[in-house]
């Protein structure tokens, strides 16, 4: 089976059931109205079932003093309102409760008519007592309604626009049954001075500038609650790189020590044979100067590494004839290929970019090392073609091929296939500078492999901004 891996540059008790807070700070502002709606239904659970108790205490305070089929008209009026407010709960607990942001605010717009509802259910109230009843059941049935309409505002404040339709509603309701009684009672003086009628009208105003107020707080406590999660986030991310940042250059160093080892110490039983064995240096030189060669390339690896890391690459961009660059590579690698008994094609499309021509050749002059080192048999194809996306170039080999579950991993450094045939005699460092100056450069790296039969590496040579290669080369951590 063919695997795939691709390499693009090596995040109150109404606050109790918050939903979890996106990552991106974009997304702050749908959040919190969210979860404003979803505090606005847990405030308002229930809460309609006390204002419905007091209307048994709305019809007692009337009666004797109104017909009875008027009481009992509006009060099955209010039990209506009250079975709407207990069905919409419903709904909203089945098909709303656990959806997102926007979920809340279509249900709040499609069922805004149920608190509407209620608050007209209760502005007809006024019908009943208004100048029927003694004063002393008047006042207390104003205390009702002011206690009606003052009760839900912590609830309804989290939603300025149910608020407003749910005070409007209540108080222009009032004021049109306060003037059809006036009309009604002939416009005679009632048992109290006229200015009394202002007190309505002043707590519409007070219950709306509150709500503002109450919304204010709500929303700035829902705000820094969503940046203290994103801070965290923010914080835990940078934590867990530190970690792994530590144990990286903690397996990097062990790695190292390890693959220094060997040749160094074949240099030292080298020298103390030949010192013990002088006769047979033409047998040793040869395996001392390969030993070497290898200690010569593990350092220029590393510091290479080490360069990148601490950000001391000065790039160069500059327009580069990729044809020309590839046929350079051919020569350089073509012999070492036919020197192992491979076949080294090329087929190259003409095109240019602009890039660092050095930092690419090292790219793919690394891509084409490692086909041309794990590959026994067969041959390597270095490729270049012009797609819909840019130019690409492309390593084709018929090697020993990378297992689906080590695709990825094989950018890291020091990284080794166990068990791996062709592995033991490399550092596992190519690949990881491979990742370096792809992020750097801005030209993502793809593989594709088929265990046993071979693989290709595609770099896709997008033109390069040398600001802001230099920027990630720079702040380059892997």
């Amino acid at each position: 089976m063919v695997g795939n891996s691709s390499f693009a540059g090596l995040g109150n008790s109404s606050f109790a059931s918050l939903t979890p807070a996106p990552a991106s700070a974009d997304e702050a502002e749908p959040w919190v109205r969210g979860e404003l709606i979803r505090s606005l239904m847990r405030a308002s659970r229930g809460s309609y079932l006390l204002a419905a108790a007091l209307m048994p205490a709305m019809v007692g305070l009337s009666w004797g003093h109104v017909p009875p089929w008027q009481l009992f008209t509006w009060l099955a009026i209010g039990i209506v309102a009250t079975g709407c407010r207990i069905w919409g709960e419903q709904v909203y607990g089945r098909h709303y409760a656990d959806r997102d942001s926007a979920a809340q605010q279509y249900f709040v717009e499609r069922y805004r008519y149920l608190w509407s509802a209620s608050a007209f259910a209760w502005g007809l109230s006024i019908l009943i007592f208004f100048e029927r009843t003694p004063l002393v059941n008047q006042f207390m049935s104003w205390l009702i309604v002011a206690g009606v309409a003052t009760f839900p505002l912590n609830g309804l404040a989290l939603h300025p626009p149910l608020l407003k339709r749910y005070v409007n509603t209540l108080f222009v309701t009032m004021l049109v049954a306060i003037a059809f009684r006036v009309i009604e009672l002939n416009f005679e003086r009632p048992h109290f001075h006229y200015g009394f009628l202002l007190l309505p009208g002043l707590h519409w105003w007070l219950l709306l500038r509150a709500g503002r107020r109450i919304h204010e707080t709500a929303r700035n406590s829902f705000e820094l609650l969503f940046h203290n999660h994103i801070l965290i986030n923010s914080l835990t991310q940078q934590r867990q790189a530190a970690v792994s940042a530590v144990a990286m250059k903690n397996r990097f160093l062990a790695s190292a020590a390890h693959d220094m080892r060997q040749p160094v110490l074949a240099l030292s039983l080298y020298a103390d044979w030949l010192r013990n064995e002088p006769e047979l240096v033409a047998d040793i030189a040869p395996k001392i100067v390969r030993a070497t060669h290898a200690v010569n390339a593990l350092f220029d690896s590393l510091f290479d590494l080490a360069r990148i890391d601490s950000g001391q690459v000065r790039l160069h961009i500059e327009r580069v004839d990729v044809a020309q660059l590839l046929h350079d590579l051919e020569l350089q690698y073509r012999p070492v290929a036919e020197a192992k008994g491979l076949s080294f094609r090329m087929h190259v499309s003409s095109g240019t970019v602009l890039t660092d021509p050095i930092r690419v050749r090292r790219m793919i002059g690394n891509l084409l090392a490692n086909a041309i080192k794990y590959t026994a048999e067969g041959g390597v194809l270095l490729a270049s073609r012009q797609t819909r996306d840019g130019l690409r170039v492309e390593v084709w080999d018929t090697g020993i091929g990378i297992a689906r579950e080590h695709l990825r991993d094989v950018f890291l450094e020091f990284y080794k296939v166990a068990d791996h045939a062709g592995t033991s005699d490399g550092f596992g460092l190519g690949l990881a500078i491979v990742a370096r100056l792809s992020h750097a450069l801005g030209h993502p790296v793809s593989v594709r492999s088929r265990l046993g039969r071979g693989s290709v590496f595609r770099v896709a040579l997008h033109d390069a901004d040398e600001s802001q290669a230099q920027t990630r080369i720079s702040g380059a951590v892997g």
